[in-house]
């Protein structure tokens, strides 16, 4: 397959963007910690490939339809207000607080709601960190308080061995042990629940894998400063880079996607809202409703786009002068009992 000279464009401008953002929000590398390079580039890499992947999966017929008629649904007149208040509760609904994960599973929800925190604290500690845009300074000789400055800005001061001082240096370990309980909570529900057991894929476990190795490596390094004087930091340090790096080079390849993929589907709710204020698409056997006019047109659209055309070349009846018709106009009960029918019809009958 051909690269897309667009999305490649479009991805380098976004790495791009991102150095232009270390550069100037490092004070031009003023507070860029070298020994940090190793995940910069990790990070361009990964920036790179999601960007590209991202572009090329919007131009996929299904994807690109529903894009279009997202946008076209939240725009639409007389409802764009009211669509972005829904927009918000959206977000807080389907993004950060997963309800609809919960109302499936209450174990898979929790674990989920771990990792997801957990990656979401660990990003907004490490980025900044990485880009140069936070660091932290001693206040005065003794090294017992510390400024945080973020964009070379000081803000508060905090006692290095206070509440706040621990939990400011220990926000990684908190993500990692936040991480680790949700990928064994997974373990867990994948290993012993058959449904789970009968669809899982090998990339499923790779996954959880490697945010498992993210994490544990990382709490290794803490160990090795506290409690082993720093034996085998430099190994395990080398080592926890290259878990990281592997593991945001996997995001865009992997199941991890999904992560940049699930706000797009917010345009569904709207899309749907939309479909329900139209006329609604009536069974061509039955006659009864079973889905938006709006909806099966699109379908009808896309899917001989992707290989799967359903058109017939009648009707429906054995009357060959009668206007094509399109199995999607036949309702999911139909259909079963258009199946059943033709089973019985190919055996001469049940009983």
């Amino acid at each position: 397959m051909p690269l897309d000279l667009r999305a490649v464009a479009i991805a380098s401008l976004a790495v791009l963007v991102v150095l232009v953002g270390v550069y100037l929000g490092s004070g031009g590398l003023r507070w860029f910690d070298a020994a940090l390079a190793g995940y910069l580039i990790g990070v361009l890499m990964a920036v790179f490939a999601t960007v590209y992947r991202y572009l090329v999966w919007l131009q996929r017929p299904p994807t690109a339809l529903m894009n279009k008629r997202g946008w076209e649904s939240f725009r639409s007149s007389g409802r764009l207000g009211r669509n972005a208040i829904g927009f918000v509760g959206l977000v807080g609904t389907n993004l950060l607080t997963q309800g609809f994960i919960r109302r499936r599973s209450t174990a898979r929800w929790a674990a989920h709601q771990l990792l997801f925190w957990g990656c979401i604290l660990a990003a907004a500690v490490t980025f900044p960190l990485t880009f140069g845009w936070m660091h932290f300074e001693s206040v005065g000789q003794d090294g017992s308080e510390y400024r945080a400055y973020l964009f070379g800005v000081g803000t508060g001061t905090f006692q290095a061995e206070s509440v706040v001082g621990f939990v400011t240096f220990h926000l990684l370990n908190i993500a990692a042990f936040l991480v680790i309980a949700g990928v064994l909570v997974f373990l867990y529900r994948r290993l012993r629940d058959p449904g789970a057991l009968a669809v899982e894929r090998e990339g499923d476990f790779l996954a959880l894998a490697g945010l498992f190795a993210v994490s544990v490596t990382g709490l290794f390094l803490t160990a090795s400063s506290l409690w082993l004087d720093g034996a085998f930091y430099s190994f395990l340090n080398n080592l926890h880079a290259l878990t990281v790096i592997l593991g945001l080079m996997y995001i865009p390849f992997g199941k991890l996607f999904h992560i940049f993929q699930r706000p797009a589907n917010l345009g569904v709710h709207f899309y749907r809202a939309e479909g329900e204020l139209g006329a609604p698409q009536s069974c061509r056997r039955c006659g009864e409703p079973f889905a938006s006019e709006m909806q099966m047109s699109d379908l009808k659209t896309v899917l001989p786009l992707v290989g799967f055309d359903y058109r017939t070349n009648s009707g429906g009846s054995d009357d060959p002068a009668e206007p094509a018709g399109n199995y999607q106009d036949t309702c999911p009960r139909c259909r079963r009992a258009s199946v059943t029918l033709a089973q019985c019809a190919r055996v001469g009958g049940f009983g």
